[in-house]
């Protein structure tokens, strides 16, 4: 076996941390949905207090800008459980 360098036991398994707008790319799928859902119940809320009803559709495109700070934001929590686990 010469020439070949067995990994260390002790070693992390990869290099360094995953940086916060990753881990929002990654989580983004979720958090816009999650975003939807919440607006169209919103709007159920607001049609039984007398308002006019969000329909499901622009619910959905409503959810596409604003999950990307709630990406933002669920990317900087899971970072910190991460850095939590860590130490």
């Amino acid at each position: 076996m010469s020439g070949t360098k067995l990994p260390s036991r002790k070693a992390p398994a990869t290099e360094g941390q995953w940086p916060v707008w990753k881990l929002a790319i990654l989580l983004y799928p979720a958090t816009m949905l999650t975003v939807a859902i919440n607006l169209f119940l919103l709007g159920l809320i607001l049609h039984s207090a007398g308002f006019g009803a969000i329909r499901p559709v622009p619910a959905i495109l409503w959810s596409i800008p604003l999950g990307i700070p709630a990406a933002w934001l669920a990317g900087r929590w899971v970072r910190g459980l991460m850095n939590e686990a860590d130490s």
